[in-house]
């Protein structure tokens, strides 16, 4: 049987990928990553989650002596959340870092510290009881500690490692049951603390509204109605009281998520960092819509799953820049026409990895092509971008202009948030990278790798991909599949001239922003070429230019030493307008993964005959960009282009 091709197919409607959501969390299947992206996690893993301090971070667990309304107890649960998902993936490959054993036995000591300091009423947590479920991020940190429990109730129950002890895992699992109930309890329906939960917290009630997703993980995994009563609860608190989040009914009106302030809410306007009542708080809003997601899986509820939508496409046009990162100070604020403006604090690592986390259950929920280009540009740039290039460590914010830099000390302790949060945003790629849905396979991202898959039959397949994408536009396949199986192939927006080859025949009806569906008999050594047009493209914005090729912005660095970095463009670019004088060239260092050469109108003094000339200056992909982390190493993404006297 030959290839028979389909161009843009939906194969899956939104029914049928709720069979999705009850899979076990953090399940990334089997792939091992290799080359150069391999080597960015397999440093991460090593340096960072299996470095870090157990004993450290679950010390507030023991202390509870919290009195000034932080979120100490955030840093556990975050960090289970990307352990436990990588400790399947070091046990499931030959894998070349260290630490896997280490790994595994921190988060048992975890475990067992957590266990040990949950109270007989159920409150596992760090505040004293009369501040509990109020101001602060109480709440939020419970969240967290849901999330971690849930993560280690599946490796632990599922887990076929010889240290497994199911009786753990139902501890674990008892014990998010036991920390649920408490919140019910004290502020649920008619609650011990006289207080809705919405009221709790920060952030006009996001912050402790997003319990609202491991409310439905639990619900999932016990299938007992209390949990979805309270889950019940929480969306009705998240969408009717007048000042309160208001997530459904802004949204379907069309509200920007910058302007959610003054509906029924008095915005604080005093600058602080952590503010009660104001809607415009990035990171917190996303993990509310996870929430809806999560709940519309369960009951489906399409006007949950409209107001998630409307606000991920809102999120794409005001607000995601060219390195796919968002926010100021964390906060929406119509970003994307800003971006070439040195606003305060851009792209927070916890944001980054939130939009991420959003996109990848939207991909799951829809099968929209759009929503893995999103994560594409944002893995690539914002997200590698904040991490540094020996693993051990994220960013707190990663500016457009300016340099790399170590993040704060959150709460008296010698972490934050943001390097908490980082490893969860690689899992965003490495799961959706190959995935198997009923008998289809679908490559949403390309990278050299060895993936394996089962389809609804037992069937086994497998794959070895290789590239250097996107340093380079080509991606080559090689099938250890036999067989009849559709396997599909994201062709990204950006790409508008795919080419498509099977065993070296040039296949038609590919189409930029879409999938591409290969079917037929496969065998053993069939190969897939792809070779996507990658062409650098100039932005203009604001009477300043900036430059990406492919997913990848670019950036001048310092360290080229090529010219003052603050030298504006000529006139003349325009926007969208293809660059050819753009060429690939040797990296100058094993630390910048990519670089270019362009001979570009820079410099204002045409009136001289040698000036008027072009210059040529290189770049170097956004990731790389001051990856040295010193105050020395600057770089830039967006150019001033010189104004005339009639403007």
């Amino acid at each position: 049987m030959g290839a028979k091709i389909k161009g843009k197919v939906v194969i899956f409607s939104v029914a049928v990928a709720f069979a999705a959501f009850g899979d076990s969390l953090g399940n990334i299947g089997d792939v091992r990553l290799k080359g150069y992206i391999g080597e960015r996690l397999d440093m991460m893993i090593e340096r960072h989650v299996a470095a870090r301090d157990v004993d450290y971070i679950t010390a507030p667990f023991k202390e509870k002596t919290e009195r000034n309304g932080w979120w100490q107890t955030e840093f556990w649960g975050k960090w289970m959340h990307s352990s436990v998902p990588y400790l399947r993936y070091v046990s499931n490959v030959n894998w070349n870092g260290g630490g896997g054993a280490s790994l595994e036995d921190s988060i048992e000591r975890g475990i067992e510290r957590i266990l040990s300091s949950q109270e007989k009423n159920g409150y596992i947590g760090n505040y004293p009881d009369e501040l509990r479920c109020g101001e602060g991020w109480d709440v939020w940190g419970m969240k967290y500690t849901m999330m971690g429990l849930l993560h280690y109730y599946d490796w632990e129950y599922k887990s076929e490692n010889v240290k497994c002890k199911k009786d753990r895992a139902q501890c674990a699992l008892e014990a998010c049951r036991k920390l649920c109930d408490y919140v019910i309890a004290e502020i649920g329906p008619n609650g011990r603390r006289g207080r809705e939960l919405w009221q709790t917290g920060n952030w006009a009630g996001y912050a402790s509204s997003s319990i609202l997703e491991p409310v439905i993980w639990l619900y999932r995994r016990t299938n007992d109605k209390k949990y979805l009563d309270f889950a019940t609860y929480l969306v009705k608190g998240m969408t009717e009281p007048e000042a309160g989040p208001r997530l459904l009914d802004l949204a379907l009106k069309g509200v920007s998520v910058a302007d959610r302030n003054g509906y029924g809410n008095t915005p604080e306007k005093s600058g602080d960092y952590v503010m009660k009542h104001n809607r415009w708080k990035s990171y917190e809003m996303m993990s509310c819509y996870q929430g809806f997601l999560e709940y519309y899986g369960v009951t489906g509820r399409k006007d949950l799953f409209e107001a998630a939508v409307k606000t991920g496409n809102d999120i794409i046009k005001e607000e995601i820049n060219l390195a796919g990162g968002c926010a100021c100070s964390e906060a929406w604020f119509h970003g994307a026409k800003k971006q070439h403006l040195p606003y305060i604090h851009l792209q927070e690592t916890c944001v980054t990895t939130t939009w991420m986390r959003f996109c990848e259950k939207l991909l799951e929920i829809t099968d929209d092509a759009r929503w893995a280009d999103q994560i594409e540009r944002t893995f690539y740039n914002a997200y590698l971008g904040a991490l540094r290039s020996d693993g051990g460590e994220f960013a707190a914010y990663t500016p457009l202009t300016g340099n790399r830099w170590h993040g704060m000390n959150h709460c008296f302790m010698h972490t934050d948030c943001c390097t908490s949060n980082g490893p969860r945003g690689f899992l965003c790629f490495l799961k959706k990278l190959f995935a198997t849905r009923g008998d289809v396979v679908t490559f949403n991202f390309y990278s050299s790798a060895l993936v394996k898959g089962e389809l609804s039959g037992g069937r086994k397949v497998a794959f070895d991909m290789y590239s250097l994408y996107p340093r380079t536009d080509y991606v080559r396949i090689v099938s250890h599949t036999a067989g009849a199986v559709p396997v599909r192939f994201r062709i990204p927006t950006w790409s508008a001239k795919t080419e498509v080859k099977l065993n070296g025949k040039a296949l038609d009806g590919v189409t930029a922003g879409s999938y591409f569906t290969v079917e037929r008999d496969w065998q053993f050594g069939d190969i897939m070429e792809v070779k996507f047009d990658m062409p650098v493209v100039a932005h203009t914005l604001g009477h300043h230019v900036a430059f990406t090729r492919g997913p990848v912005l670019l950036a001048r660095d310092s360290r080229f030493a090529d010219g003052d970095l603050t030298e504006p463009f000529r006139s003349g670019i325009r926007d969208g307008q293809v660059m050819p004088t753009f060429a690939a060239v040797r990296t100058p260092s094993d630390d910048v993964w990519m670089a270019f050469s362009a001979t570009l109108p820079i410099g204002s003094h045409t009136e001289n005959p040698e000036a008027s000339n072009p210059s040529t200056v290189f770049f170097c992909d956004y990731a790389s960009a001051g990856n040295t982390w010193t105050r020395a190493n600057f770089y830039r993404t967006w150019f001033q282009i010189e104004y005339g006297p009639q403007e």
